[in-house]
């Protein structure tokens, strides 16, 4: 079959088995093109969160999948690629959150939502980059607070909230190739474009990039949403570079630089047309979690939302 022959069968098979489709932004622009609902990790867990269908269809890598499934227990979720995993959720596991628990078993244990479950399943509190200041701030002052795994989604909340926080050593191989020269390369290539930099990134925390006037430290849903209020005409965009086939179909007067192109999340790219038609007809990957686990992992992300709405 053709790419079109292929979305045809995706588009009947998604009602036959009431299935949503969800993308996240840094998937290929064929895969954004079939989504029902294309976000960040943020608005992904809100929309597995409230969604009616029966199966939940995820187009990203495997955390996203079993967040999902933590989230709504009685329907299926499925991931088009099992294999799809990430870097930086595999950078702490919950012999790490146990042993720092041992050491302050007074502490609040603060995961980015790029965990799996098991961790999930020992952290306090959830975060995604959109709201992770927020949740830091909600914490109370005098207690011990760890936050993993992304350290340079620590660091930049450190500097933004003043808070003194144990920082877990993981990043984003992606992100971390992000750096402060490679930014003011392009900054001095173009001059009047806004910077909007993923916190992620290694340059999101440095003070000579912090203290500049253009440039905007956001989540990747938080860019698209500044790149159409900004009256700026041209934007540097320091993520994946997957973001800018949306930007570019949102706002095609305006000119996107990415930071680097060829720097790709390749796992994300895993997912394919045909997997998506393979996953759809033979209802696989399906992503459950243990029980005894998933009733653990969930409070975390439950009082994630809770704080997020406040």
């Amino acid at each position: 079959m053709n790419k079109e022959e292929i979305k045809k069968q995706i588009e009947i098979l998604r009602k036959e088995k009431d299935a949503i489709i969800l993308a996240h932004y840094y998937t290929n622009p064929e895969i954004q093109d079939i989504a029902d609902y294309i976000g960040d990790s943020l608005g992904l867990s809100q929309m597995a969160a409230k969604t009616d269908s029966s199966v939940i269809l995820f187009c990203g890598v495997k955390f996203m999948a079993e967040t999902a499934s933590i989230i709504s227990p009685g329907k299926k979720v499925l991931i088009p690629d099992i294999t799809a995993g990430c870097s930086l959720a595999e950078s702490i596991v919950r012999e790490n959150i146990l042993e720092w628990k041992r050491k302050n078993p007074d502490g609040i244990v603060v995961s980015y939502i790029n965990t799996t479950a098991e961790v999930k399943a020992l952290t306090d509190i959830c975060c995604t980059s959109a709201n992770a200041a927020k949740i830091i701030s909600s914490i109370p002052e005098d207690a011990k607070i760890l936050f993993g795994p992304d350290k340079n989604l620590a660091k930049y909340i450190q500097t933004m909230t003043g808070r003194d926080i144990d920082i877990w050593d993981g990043d984003c191989c992606v992100h971390e190739d992000f750096t402060k020269e490679k930014v003011e390369s392009l900054i001095a290539a173009n001059p009047g474009a806004e910077i909007l930099i993923h916190p992620e990134s290694s340059c999101s925390h440095d003070p000579s990039i912090l203290e500049r006037e253009d440039v905007f430290v956001l989540s990747t849903s938080g860019m698209v949403k500044r790149a159409g209020d900004s009256p700026a005409q041209s934007f540097i965009i320091v993520t994946e570079p997957g973001v800018l086939y949306q930007m570019n179909l949102m706002y095609p007067g305006k000119k996107f630089i990415p930071v680097d192109i060829g720097n790709k999340c390749y796992q994300m790219r895993k997912v394919t047309l045909e997997k998506v038609l393979w996953s759809l007809i033979n209802e696989e990957f399906e992503i459950s979690i243990p029980e005894s686990i998933r009733a653990k992992a969930y409070p975390s992300i439950e009082r994630m939302f809770h704080i997020n709405s406040l």
